[in-house]
């Protein structure tokens, strides 16, 4: 307990004003509660209800970021804690700005040579036979710059298209389209450097969506993952590789597809995770012989301005 004095005041940054609003709300109590039991002196902060000024005024000595999506995963947040001076959980304003974008961060990792599935940016008029194309059926509608599986579609038919780019829309200006990979869905986390045991995530219903993540209880997590020690380490090295291509700090998640042939593709970057009971951050510390509360002390231990 007295080593926990070091973090002085800390605020637990959650609920927020994105689409993801609800499921901050529960990391962040997750978070909040394993802080307090560790014996930091945690106190719950909603920038949705408050005004950042006040963790200057109430002397805030460092803050853990556990919004979601817009308003917190995106580097606006992270700038208004520089300019206050106070110390912050996770990437910088760079990082967490271009994860936030699905696009943006397939430039950079295809511009490193890295493997992503096969994309297009979209707009209203898009000739969506060349789409299909292109891409092939069934293939998938994202807007660029929401988590959580938010406004994301999975198209069959290239009818269904306009649709799909019209849902999608209402989230986001940036579309794209992505092709369907049809290998296995997995994910490694990284802790300080350190890439966590991979998981494969198996869904029961049509794909991993904001059901699926948060809702349903018959998603299976196989963590020891069953890929081969070679095939658990590549994916963990082009984990870290992708973090730190996009200037990730601290902890994030990196979400990949692997093909049918085993060829791997990275997805996207989650720079603040879950941390619900349905989260996978905390089921790979677990394999990693990490506890909750370990896990987010250690994650406090990385704050950092800038």
């Amino acid at each position: 307990m007295n080593e926990m004095k070091k973090f002085g005041k800390v605020a637990v940054l959650f609920g927020g004003r994105s689409a993801e609003r609800e499921v901050s709300l529960k990391s962040g109590a997750a978070v909040l509660a394993a802080l307090q039991r560790s014996g930091v002196d945690a106190h719950a902060f909603d920038p949705a209800q408050r005004d950042l000024h006040e963790l200057r005024d109430e002397k805030f000595d460092r803050v853990f970021i556990i919004l979601h999506g817009r308003f917190g995963e995106d580097g606006t947040v992270q700038g208004a804690l520089e300019l206050m001076g106070i110390p912050y959980t996770g990437s910088g304003v760079m990082a967490s700005a271009i994860a936030m974008d699905k696009w943006r961060t397939k430039l950079i990792w295809q511009a490193a040579e890295l493997p992503v599935p096969d994309y297009e940016a979209l707009t209203a008029p898009t000739d969506w036979d060349a789409v299909a194309n292109h891409l092939d059926l069934p293939l998938f509608i994202k807007p660029c710059s929401e988590g959580s599986s938010v406004g994301v579609t999975k198209v069959k038919t290239v009818e269904d298209l306009p649709a799909a780019y019209a849902e999608a829309a209402k989230h986001d200006k940036v579309v794209i389209a992505e092709s369907f990979v049809g290998g296995g869905e997995y994910t490694a986390s990284i802790l300080n450097g350190r890439a966590l045991p991979v998981i494969k995530i198996e869904p029961a219903n049509e794909f991993y969506d904001y059901e699926a993540k948060y809702l349903r209880d018959d998603t299976t997590y196989r963590c020891p993952s069953g890929l081969s020690e070679e095939d658990e380490a590549q994916m963990q090295r082009l984990a870290l590789r992708a973090f730190s291509l996009i200037g990730g700090q601290g902890w994030g998640r990196v979400d990949f597809l692997r093909g049918e042939d085993g060829k791997l593709y990275l997805l996207e970057i989650n720079t603040a995770p879950g941390m619900t009971d349905h989260s996978l951050v905390p089921m790979a510390a677990r394999q990693a012989g990490i506890s909750f509360e370990q896990l987010v002390v250690q994650i406090l231990e990385g704050a950092h301005v800038g």
